[in-house]
């Protein structure tokens, strides 16, 4: 997951309480503890923050021993390392699935295994979302709070107005490709866009496209994998972008939309169809103010290839490396209160959904399930009456949650393979002679250094 994008979603604090002094020391002699959580993001509501604090005194009036300090801080990748080195995170805080398990084999988050594994629902994960904050010793360093796949987002109405059917979104890439020229005709608008700004996200949805080819950014762990970003498959993602740009001029005049940017354009009824995760449709709502009967939601196309995967992303929760083991169980039972219950207890679930729709937010948003199928359906059996997405809409890729293969972003230096990917895709769409084969060997000097110095 790109940085800015975990900006948006993530919550964690201003006021930063060390895991250190009289309140670890406390602890350990039976008195309270004091932890710092992740809160809500900066600009949040009243609303929403009174929401929070109800939480928190629920969680300290079954938790008299310890105290819980809400925080705002806002997740990137700049100002998380520099928080990193000066000691000042919170106790609990979020990252995304590209950071943790590189963190965690550094020792820069805190051993949870013990404290995980002693969960009353642990055998329930779904491994694949486990693993993403699982160190390669096995250890489990962070706990899923969201996981999405890649998805294909659609505006159902410039569908209808370029005479294509809304109920049958594109299952290849020459569809798509066909699709995006014959929007762009009909109505004027970009029949696709893709993320191209120089903050990562270039570099993310073309990996994303790669990956569905059946391509690979990168072989091996740490700072001996290999970068292969100018395989095959990553050349013929980026001819397919250069020939709708300049043959068909299917993707419109703005070549610099990053993460926000281009989910306000979409709700705007200006794009055709993006790639994004498959959780967007909650920022839609909240941040663009979008109208729900014009959205669609469908699979990536996938390539027949055995190699051919849907890149997958998310949140994780993790806790401070010098956290005591007092502080590693107060923060596992906030993580546990906060975070997993409401996947896996009905009334928590029912709670959040109240409070959802109470502050008309988006309830039942498809994501990756952190669980197996069978707590997967059974949660959404619980919160059933209270969800308010366009689900029908949403069925080309909620019948097929199962079936892709999820593959994991690429392990090693994955923001700095993103970001030397970036130029390369701001190239093929702003320079008609750009010479892909040369950029592309370029950029994938650039991972390498970057995965050798393991930055």
């Amino acid at each position: 997951m790109k940085s800015t994008r975990m900006a948006a979603i993530a919550a964690v604090t201003v006021t930063l309480i060390a895991v250190c002094g009289s309140s670890i020391s406390g602890a350990a002699t039976g008195k309270s503890i004091t932890i710092s959580v992740a809160s809500l993001i900066p600009g949040s509501t009243p609303a929403a923050i009174k929401q929070f604090n109800d939480q928190v005194a629920e969680f300290e009036k079954a938790n008299p021993n310890i105290n819980v300090k809400p925080v705002e801080y806002q997740w990137t990748g700049p100002t998380f390392a520099a928080k990193l080195a000066a000691g000042t995170l919170p106790t609990v805080f979020e990252v995304p699935f590209t950071d943790a398990r590189t963190l965690g084999d550094n020792g820069q988050l805190a051993d949870l295994t013990a404290e995980v594994k002693a969960l009353p629902y642990f055998a329930k994960y779904n491994p694949a979302v486990l693993a993403e904050g699982t160190t390669s010793k096995k250890k489990i360093v962070a706990l899923p709070k969201g996981a999405y796949a890649q998805a294909l987002h659609y505006n159902r109405k410039l569908f209808s107005q370029a005479g294509l059917d809304p109920n049958k979104p594109p299952t290849t890439w020459g569809q798509l490709r066909a699709f995006a020229k014959k929007i762009s005709d009909k109505t004027g608008k970009a029949g696709y866009a893709e993320m191209g700004k120089n903050d990562n996200t270039g570099g993310w949805i073309l990996t994303t496209v790669v990956y569905a080819l059946g391509g690979r950014m990168e072989t091996g762990a740490g700072t001996k994998a290999k970068a292969t970003l100018d395989n095959p498959k990553t050349v013929t993602a980026l001819n397919m972008l250069k020939a709708m740009r300049w043959t068909d001029n299917s993707m419109g005049s703005n070549f610099d939309y990053g993460w926000s940017d281009i989910n306000q354009a979409f709700a705007a009824g200006n794009v055709g169809m993006y790639i994004s995760g498959s959780d967007v449709y909650t920022n839609l709502v909240s941040a663009s103010n979008i109208d729900p009967s014009i959205y669609g939601l469908a699979p990536i196309p996938l390539a027949t290839n055995s190699t051919a995967g849907v890149l997958g992303g998310g949140t994780l929760v993790a806790v401070r490396p010098d956290a005591n083991r007092a502080a590693r169980a107060a923060a596992v039972k906030w993580i546990d209160f906060y975070y997993e219950r409401p996947l896996v207890q009905k009334a928590p679930a029912i709670r959040n959904a109240k409070t959802l729709v109470a502050g008309k937010q988006p309830v039942g948003v498809p994501a990756l399930p952190l669980f197996n199928k069978a707590q997967y359906d059974l949660a959404n059996t619980w919160i059933k009456p209270f969800i308010n997405v366009p689900l029908g809409q949403m069925k080309p890729f909620t019948t097929g949650i199962f079936k892709p293969t999820p593959i994991p972003e690429p392990a090693a230096s994955t923001q700095s393979v993103y970001h030397s990917l970036d130029p390369v895709v701001q190239a093929v769409l702003t320079d008609k002679n750009a010479n892909v084969v040369q950029l592309l060997q370029q950029a994938n000097g650039t991972a390498q250094d970057a995965i050798s110095q393991g930055k």
